[in-house]
């Protein structure tokens, strides 16, 4: 039969136990007030950091020292000033400083695992000569990697890449010589080009708009119309986004060769570019005014997706539209609003000269 002091200290030892579990599942728990991830909306638009042709150059390839390097991000926001790249046996360490204050800290890795990893994870910010500096470990140069950065603006991680650019190096960090992958690239794009013009052939140019010239469009993606080339005006419907921009209805609507164009006036001045059917078409307003548009339109009383990138909240946002043309408001181009601030401006002009015509032989056969 089992005493009671022993029982007690069983219990006591369990206790113990329990307790000791306990507190370690406390601590493997993710870091309190860090668990809010940036959406795409909320992030600008990504650039890729990677050259065509880029290889990983590891640690063990490198001689050893301290060298200078520059480092690629894939955010405008996330931008290092200056990186130190420390390398030993084989190993890289680098220290990055930053051009901005706007993160505390940084997690090797992306904003979703970080999101869910302890505090311990995380790289704290240094303040070093007025800067905000990390001190990292880098896996590798010419490959891009994560490295989710924490705003203590928004107490939100956003994803980044970055990538160590090799070909930054001094001659002495390596013993080999690395490509010249800008000049890679540039000959990529040269020969994208080349094809490109020889393609242009089986082009159509997009009508012009108000003396603008447009970039020329494959004709497939804007319909076939049958109606005499011209300017009419069609009703359109946008739906999407927060509500709060809006595109001027009816349009203009342009038929250039059996095919369809609208013009799109903005609410905004703050949309730089609309992408449809994955072509990106610019802002064509260059006095300031309100953004404005030549796109295709590919069908008629159907809804169909376009992308609008807006600067209205700082960091350029992508923001998803969906638009709908109606075929059976197809009219006259007087009735599109500019036309008609036109007309109403020009009948004012016409009064007032009018007016004073009138007015200066009223005063002239008065004094007779």
């Amino acid at each position: 039969m089992i005493s009671f002091k022993r029982t007690v200290r069983i219990v006591m030892s369990f206790a113990a136990v329990l307790i000791l579990s306990l507190s370690l599942q406390s601590e493997v728990q993710a870091a309190t007030g860090f668990d809010q991830v940036a959406g795409s909306s909320d992030m600008a638009a990504q650039k890729e950091v990677e050259k065509y042709g880029m290889v990983p150059i590891y640690g063990y390839d490198l001689n050893d020292g301290s060298y200078e390097i520059q480092v690629n991000s894939s955010s405008p926001f996330f931008r290092i000033e200056k990186a130190v790249l420390n390398v030993k046996d084989g190993k890289m360490d680098a220290i990055m400083t930053m051009s901005s204050y706007s993160y505390d800290y940084i997690y090797m890795g992306t904003a979703e695992d970080a999101a869910k990893a302890e505090l311990s994870e995380y790289i704290k910010y240094k303040k070093q000569s007025g800067y905000y500096t990390f001190a990292i470990e880098v896996p590798y140069l010419n490959h891009k990697f994560n490295c989710a950065a924490f705003s203590n603006r928004k107490q939100k991680w956003y994803n980044r890449e970055i990538l160590f650019d090799a070909g930054t190096l001094d001659k002495d960090a390596l013993p080999y010589n690395v490509p010249d992958y800008d000049k890679i690239e540039k000959a990529i794009k040269y020969y994208e080009t080349m094809k490109d013009q020889a393609d242009d052939k089986k082009e159509t140019a997009v009508p012009d708009s108000s003396s603008d010239v447009i970039t020329p469009l494959t004709p497939a993606e804007a319909m076939a119309f049958d109606a005499d080339d011209g300017e009419y005006s069609i009703e359109l419907n946008m739906t999407g986004g927060s509500g709060r921009a809006s595109i001027s209805s009816p349009t203009l609507l342009v038929v250039k060769k059996g095919k369809a164009y609208a013009e799109l006036i903005w609410s905004s001045t703050y949309y730089d570019y609309m992408i449809v059917g994955g072509k990106t078409y610019n802002n064509l307003s260059e006095d300031g005014g309100n953004s404005r548009f030549l796109i295709p339109i590919p069908l008629m009383d159907k809804s169909f997706p376009v992308i609008a990138d807006t600067t209205a909240m700082g960091d350029p946002v992508e923001i998803e539209y969906e638009l709908t043309f109606y075929s059976e408001s197809i009219g006259s181009k007087s009735m599109i609003p500019q036309e008609a601030a036109k007309r109403v401006l020009l009948f004012g002009i016409i009064i007032m000269l009018v007016g004073g015509v009138i007015n200066h032989f009223f005063k002239k056969s008065r004094f007779k």
